[in-house]
């Protein structure tokens, strides 16, 4: 897995994520080629750009691609991956939307570049972690909502109400290891 004829919008991401992205999709989107280095970099983003153009992905693969492979660098690096969910530290990605609906369909099309690089790593022998991901919104069971608390996914996908809720409860505890928030249909 070599940087040669790789995107540069790629070059942030461990090698697997890149060569998984390069075989399932034709090129990064416009926004996600402007995105990614940025938020590689560990900077802020404001992504603006119209629906269906990249943007769920484009927020999110850096931060899926420190899940899977945790570096020595990062914080939360643990022994060597394998294969298996991360040590429960708290949520790492924090996602929040202002739909419960919203909150949904971004889980279901969370799942499948997951799946993907999943099954990717796998096949070719590559040592990963494997984040886990769950949805708190206003229709979350209360067994549900212990199960977070008790066993934090690495992704808590959330909506403001939800949020507020988390921050002014014992929930907020699992919020304390967040590093990456994206606030999803920002309007003016």
């Amino acid at each position: 897995m070599t940087t040669a004829n790789v995107n540069p919008a790629l070059l942030s991401l461990h090698a697997c994520t890149r060569d998984w992205f390069q075989q399932a999709f034709d090129a990064p989107t416009g926004i996600q080629s402007l995105a990614w280095p940025v938020i590689g970099a560990g900077q802020n983003a404001l992504l603006l750009a119209p629906t269906g153009s990249g943007k769920t992905l484009a927020a999110f693969l850096s931060a899926i691609d420190r899940l899977f492979f945790p570096r020595d660098t990062d914080t939360a690096a643990v022994d060597p991956p394998s294969n298996q969910p991360l040590p429960s530290r708290g949520v790492r990605v924090l996602y929040i939307s202002p739909l419960k609906a919203l909150g949904v369909d971004v889980d279901r099309n969370l799942r499948a570049p997951l799946a993907g690089l999943r099954a990717f790593a796998e096949r070719h022998g590559i040592p990963h972690s494997v984040p886990t991901v769950a949805v708190r919104s206003g229709d979350t069971s209360q067994r549900e909502r212990t199960a977070i608390v008790r066993n934090p996914p690495d992704v808590l996908i959330t909506t403001p109400e939800s949020l507020y809720l988390m921050l002014t409860s014992r929930s907020e505890a699992v919020l304390s290891a967040v590093e990456t928030v994206i606030i999803d249909e920002i309007h003016a």
